[in-house]
């Protein structure tokens, strides 16, 4: 009885949490936009060099003996993005546990969706760019950037079904977790065996952590430092690190809720009879304190962490790295170059690829009756979309600069990628506008 209520319990939370988790993407579409805005305009502007400045400018990381030394991008994007990746595990862990990937009857439909919106744009791709020197960029049309799609569907409002939304969300974390491994396969250039070895014996300490419900935060969070410096040396990519820790924090907590409830009813009443005298203030206190322990035992280590970094991840890590990335210095060859086999690869990638490959797997699916459309949801909605899928913008990003070591081609595919994300955003969100229900007139 009392595991049916824990298991009640820890649903109820992770499933309160998906709101908490659109409304966050959303805004976080809108300011890495007018992030991505602000550095396209530096690093076009008179004061170009002190873009580049900062990208340039050397940082350097103590850990006892241990020295690391990073430009301030590499520093974004090897560091701080393990934050990113830790949040994106969370979240994969949270959906794959009771959410929308809880069950084959849920997971099925986005899954097939997501895996076929790889296959789609990879091989549009490498249709433009096979044999040649720039054959590894058929991993950067291939993700989802789940905030900015979250986003323009948030535009529309609430004419837009829910269970389009949670699709959407779904497929995006599935898209999510495809994309991370991608970058631990195929973008992994050499290996440190013996780096490669220490990361395996933390990650072990980290599972058998889980497995003993060890749910202190600061267990969980040095481990983790150190396992993201062995990832760093072993020639995998350190943000993979993130991924690998957030599947080990546990996802139930110590006490169930209804426990919570009425330990915490029995502290307050014990607050409230206590008089005002200098001792009484003393067992106040010890009370209080008793309260705050109770209150982080009824969360679970991966509720708190997915609730602390969220804001951070989303307002500042995600802003910040497309600041450092978005950065392009856009002149009449550059623009020439979108006609390329690496830019038209990348952009009809993002906005042919994705559409056919999850329009196709979804209209397949429900036709062989594998899978049925969410409820209130039309195939011409699935289409909408489809094409938002193809706003690939941070991981696309993120994947470029890990298969263009040539700077020129890196340029190309970063500008590529804006293009083909805006016509993605602005085609996808016309077509739901017009299919979605028209709006109530008061």
């Amino acid at each position: 009885m009392t595991t049916t209520r824990q298991l009640r319990t820890f649903t109820s939370v992770i499933k309160g949490s998906f709101n908490e988790f659109f409304q966050r993407s959303t805004s976080t579409g809108i300011s890495i936009l007018v992030v991505t805005a602000i550095a396209l305009l530096w690093s076009n502007s008179p004061w170009q060099l002190s873009y580049s400045t900062l990208l340039h400018q050397p940082l350097e990381i103590v850990f006892a003996q241990l020295k690391l030394n990073f430009t301030f991008e590499h520093f974004v994007n090897d560091g701080l993005m393990a934050l990113f990746f830790l949040l994106v595990g969370l979240e994969i862990k949270r959906e794959m546990l009771v959410g929308e990937l809880s069950s084959r009857k849920k997971a099925l439909l986005p899954m097939i969706a997501a895996v076929m919106g790889m296959v789609g744009p990879a091989t549009i791709y490498l249709l433009f760019n096979a044999n040649t020197n720039s054959a590894r960029g058929w991993g950067v049309p291939v993700a989802t950037d789940i905030a900015f799609a979250l986003g323009i569907l948030a535009l529309l409002g609430d004419r837009v079904p829910l269970g389009l939304k949670v699709f959407l969300a779904a497929l995006a974390i599935v898209d999510d977790l495809l994309a991370v491994l991608v970058i631990a396969i195929f973008y992994t250039a050499s290996l440190n065996i013996e780096m490669l070895l220490t990361a395996g014996i933390i990650t072990s300490i980290l599972f058998l952590g889980n497995k003993l419900r060890i749910n202190t935060i600061w267990f969980y969070g040095l481990l983790g430092l150190a396992l993201w410096v062995t990832v760093l040396f072993s020639g995998i990519h350190a943000t993979i690190a993130g991924v690998v820790l957030a599947l080990c924090i546990p996802a139930d907590a110590r006490i169930d809720r209804v426990s919570f409830f009425t330990s915490a009813r029995e502290l307050l009443d014990k607050i409230s009879r206590q008089k005002k005298s200098a001792e009484d203030e003393g067992a106040q206190y010890d009370a209080i304190h008793a309260l705050e322990k109770l209150s982080e035992q009824v969360q679970s280590p991966l509720h708190r962490i997915e609730h602390g970094l969220g804001r951070a991840v989303s307002f500042g890590i995600m802003p910040l790295f497309a600041l450092v990335n978005a950065g392009v210095i856009i002149d009449p060859s550059l623009i020439t170059s979108l006609m390329s086999p690496v830019s038209i690869g990348i952009i009809l990638g993002l906005f042919i690829g994705k559409q056919l490959g999850i329009t196709f797997a979804v209209w397949v699916s429900v036709r062989l009756k594998i899978a049925v459309l969410p409820s209130g949801v039309s195939m011409v909605q699935m289409y909408g979309v489809s094409l938002l899928c193809g706003i690939g913008f941070t991981m696309a990003l993120f994947v470029a600069h890990l298969a263009f070591l040539d700077p020129r081609h890196l340029d190309i595919a970063k500008l590529s990628i804006i293009v083909g994300s805006t016509i993605s955003a602005i085609v996808g969100s016309l077509v739901l506008r017009s299919t979605l229900p028209k709006p109530l007139r008061t």
